[in-house]
């Protein structure tokens, strides 16, 4: 008989004026996977801190297991028996210890725990673990020495070893490939076989079709559909996501001006096809597609971080053979990176230092350097794209993480450029400054040519005037956004389309809402 491991109801959260949560109602019942979906900004983060101890409600109560549940910790939760598996990999995990003493740093760490350390014992319990979980490593390699996708693996085996009542994974694929994913899933089905309740936050059209037993849409802060019936609506899942359909944008397509950048014959890989493709002036284009696809190498290569197999770039008429980010930059191609933490802002520096960083020698006539003109192109950055601060010289750690994202995206736009590369620029912001970018970023770009690598389908459709799809590093499709063939698109991405020349592949992971 199915029955209800936790219950949420009635839960409210704001911060400041801001009302996160509006009155959620959500149970997770025992031995069922229940998908989360929900934008950018929706209230997913929010409500997972709050059932993991992170942060408490505001009003409303919540239930695990018939009892009353309000943890003032991540460790009242665990303890209690809620786990959760969050979407940075590195809350997780520690990458400066051995993968035997992540998986049994809880026991290492318990009040039981001796003085001395039997390895042996640790290594031989690490790799039980490690083999329920489909883990082939061995268990005395530095966490630090290995990729993201088994840094992830171990992060959900540590937090399976605890033996949840309630699991939660946020985003647990979003670096795996297409065969590490299906391990988990297989576990996944293991473990919602024996009885616990999991809760999955995603909007990966492949992991949902895979795995989920019921779809429950967020937006704006409030429950916005509950799917249970069988077959799942995926499609109202979507619309209840997201408020309309997923196609239906207001984008008015803009009219392309000259080619600033020509693809011929390029190829990302050994394996990938040729990929033949024209960018102009005055078009934003949205490129999307896989884990692997393709998109970081092709951002790679046209910021001179890496080079070609074949083929020829061309830049305004001319070859484009950038050696370095700083020929890359002297060109005119200016890139915004992913993951502001670790490759964009600068910690111990101001907005007005982060934001024109990479063009200090402008703001420096005869080699003295203008605070005046630095804070000038500052100021007009901050209110172009809607920057909540008090002042330029805010410490950029003040700021929230949207508006982070915001200035990092405003360093790379706030010079004029040829050809402007945007590799998720809404990754981890909210739906306001999400839009406000989006507003930004069209409404300039009418001077240069515009490229969005965008994992998110939904945003792809919500900032492009033509999107092109990349599977298994090569073009197999491109879109004009204007009455969009979304199944098209989601058999390339997923390269289950027979008809463009991609793969024929099992059902794969879409990322898509």
């Amino acid at each position: 008989m199915e029955y209800a491991a936790c219950r949420v109801v009635g839960i409210e959260k704001a911060f400041g004026p801001n009302r996160v949560l509006r009155g959620i109602d959500l149970t997770i019942p025992a031995g069922k996977i229940t998908i989360l979906m929900g934008a950018n900004g929706a209230g997913k983060s929010t409500l997972v801190k709050i059932l993991c101890g992170v942060h408490t409600h505001d009003a409303g109560r919540m239930e695990l297991q018939g009892e009353a549940f309000a943890p003032a910790s991540p460790s009242q939760a665990i303890d209690a028996g809620v786990v959760t598996v969050h979407q940075s990999i590195n809350d997780g995990i520690i990458p400066d210890l051995d993968v035997a003493s992540n998986l049994m740093l809880d026991q290492l760490n318990g009040s039981d725990a001796g003085f001395f350390i039997n390895r042996r014992k640790l290594h031989s319990e690490a790799r039980r673990i490690a083999s329920a979980m489909g883990l082939e490593i061995d268990v005395r390699t530095q966490v630090a020495d290995l990729g993201v996708a088994e840094r992830q693996l171990i992060a959900i085996a540590r937090a399976m070893a605890k033996e949840p009542k309630v699991l939660i994974l946020d985003e647990p694929t979003s670096s795996l490939s297409a065969t590490e994913a299906e391990r988990l899933f297989k576990l996944l089905d293991h473990l919602r076989a024996t009885g616990v309740a999991i809760l999955y936050i995603s909007h990966r059209m492949s992991d949902i079709r895979r795995i989920a037993d019921r779809i429950i849409s967020m937006r704006d802060g409030q429950i916005s559909g509950t799917f249970e019936n069988q077959p799942l609506d995926y499609e109202g899942a979507v619309t209840a996501m997201l408020g309309h359909a997923l196609t239906a944008v207001d984008i008015d397509v803009a009219d392309q001006g000259d080619v600033v950048l020509e693809m011929k014959d390029v190829r990302l890989s050994e394996a990938g096809a040729p990929i033949n493709l024209r960018v102009h002036r005055n078009e934003v284009l949205a490129i999307t597609g896989l884990l692997g696809s393709g998109k970081t190498k092709l951002a790679s290569i046209l910021f001179g971080l890496e080079t070609p197999v074949s083929g020829e770039i061309w830049l305004n008429g001319k070859p484009f053979k950038p050696g370095s980010p700083q020929d890359a930059i002297a060109a005119g191609v200016f890139m915004s990176p992913k993951d502001r933490a670790s490759n964009g802002v600068i910690a111990d520096f101001d907005i007005t230092q982060n934001l024109t960083l990479p063009f200090t020698a402008r703001h420096a006539p005869f080699s003295f350097l203008s605070r005046n003109s630095e804070r000038r192109k500052t100021v007009s950055m901050i209110e172009q794209l809607g920057v909540v601060c008090q002042t330029p010289a805010d410490d950029i750690g003040t700021l929230s993480g949207g508006n982070q994202q915001k200035v990092m995206v405003g360093r790379w736009m706030a010079e004029e450029s040829e050809l402007l590369l945007l590799d998720e620029p809404f990754q981890g912001v909210d739906i306001r400054a999400r839009r406000d970018i989006g507003r930004s970023i069209r409404k300039t770009a009418g001077s240069r040519a515009t490229i969005v690598f965008a994992a998110e389908l939904d945003e792809a459709f919500e900032i492009a005037d033509r999107i092109a799809v990349l599977y298994e590093q090569s073009l197999v499709g491109e879109h004009r956004n204007e009455d969009v063939d979304l199944g098209a698109i989601l058999a390339q991405v997923s390269g289950q389309s027979a008809h463009d020349g991609a793969p024929q592949t099992s059902p794969a992971e879409v990322s898509a809402p």
